[in-house]
């Protein structure tokens, strides 16, 4: 049985996220999706948060889990048997900065390899960071995040403000 994980801060979860985990679920037996902490991000949601908004977006998908780590990928990869990172790639300047971690995980964990999927190019623009901007001007969601999940995220936003 093949598990794979698909990290991110999914601050919010965007449908390009969802995508790929729609995607990535196709082709493994299991698949993780973990709310990893960045400590180069402030994020909009808690952890808590995220999984909870990711838990109800991917809930038809019977493959897919949902956790958070503060631990580093590969130490949460082999203390959870996986043996498959998957990264969503929407431009080439992601492949490098992914490559490069994916080098990184590796060495920490040979028994790690790296999976990369490239964004369909309706969501080749689309980040957590532009939904934010644009939420945080009164924009209409509705073609970057999934349903479920937009009323949460105008609330949010409109609190930030």
């Amino acid at each position: 049985m093949t598990t794979a994980i698909y990290p991110g801060s999914f601050d919010p979860i965007t449908k390009g996220h969802l995508n790929i985990i729609q995607r990535a679920a196709k082709i493994f037996d299991r698949l993780i999706v973990c709310v990893m902490v960045n400590v180069d991000k402030r994020p909009m949601f808690t952890s808590e948060e995220r999984v909870d908004m990711i838990r109800r977006v991917t809930q038809g998908l019977d493959n897919v889990t949902v956790d958070s780590s503060s631990a580093l990928l590969a130490e949460y990869a082999q203390q959870n048997n996986v043996n498959v990172v998957v990264k969503g790639l929407r431009a080439a300047t992601d492949f490098e900065k992914e490559f490069q971690m994916a080098l990184i995980n590796h060495k920490m964990n040979p028994n790690l390899d790296s999976m990369f999927l490239t964004s369909e190019h309706q969501f080749m623009y689309l980040s957590s960071s532009v939904v934010k901007e644009l939420g945080s001007h009164g924009a209409d969601l509705s073609d970057f995040l999934p349903e479920e999940i937009i009323p949460d995220c105008v609330k949010r936003m409109n609190q930030t403000v």
